[in-house]
């Protein structure tokens, strides 16, 4: 019977002072949460309007002056990303989640740039050759790679019981004996 159906379990009330394994709704860390959450979905429920309305408005056709300012300014964040990672990589520094998966979005994002600017032109076949051959499977494999970095930094180390089951190291814990 699960607590949900069972009247004794969800009509008791944990001990003073005992953890229930979830936050106190009070806690300033949880309501800090709470409202960060609260916030991105306001912004993502507004996002969904006003890129209607770019839809609608923006012009089909339009004549960027600073187009290599652009590019190379987007390529140089690129590169910078790509260097950190490589660098906190290469000193096996936690901190790589952070300019790996900012590197793994800017590949997407230039592939993206880079087809959809290419649409209609015949550059469109080199774009999107380097986009399906080279920048989203690198954005994949960071993707995946920090994933499963960020899995192992948090998930709990099993218990020695569950080791034990597993096949894993079993460590006892010895507690001294009674005197009679």
């Amino acid at each position: 019977m699960s607590q949900a159906t069972d009247p004794f379990l969800a009509t008791r009330k944990p001990l003073p002072g005992a953890s229930t394994g979830r936050p106190e709704r009070n806690d300033p860390r949880e309501r800090r949460r709470r409202h960060m959450v609260e916030l991105l979905a306001v912004c993502a429920l507004a996002l969904v309007p006003w890129t209607v309305v770019l839809g609608v408005t923006l012009p089909t056709d339009y004549r960027v002056h600073a187009w290599r300012t652009t590019w190379v300014g987007f390529d140089i964040l690129l590169l910078i990303a790509l260097g950190a990672t490589a660098v906190l990589g290469r000193r096996r520094h936690r901190a790589v989640v952070i300019p790996a998966l900012s590197s793994a979005v800017l590949l997407v994002c230039d592939a993206w740039f880079d087809v959809s600017l290419a649409l209609g032109t015949p550059a469109v076949w080199a774009s999107a050759a380097l986009a399906v051959f080279v920048e989203l499977p690198m954005a994949v494999f960071l993707f995946h790679r920090m994933y499963n970095l960020l899995r192992l930094q948090w998930t709990p180390l099993p218990s020695a019981d569950t080791a034990d089951r597993a096949g894993g190291r079993r460590t006892a814990v010895v507690e001294p004996e009674e005197s009679p």
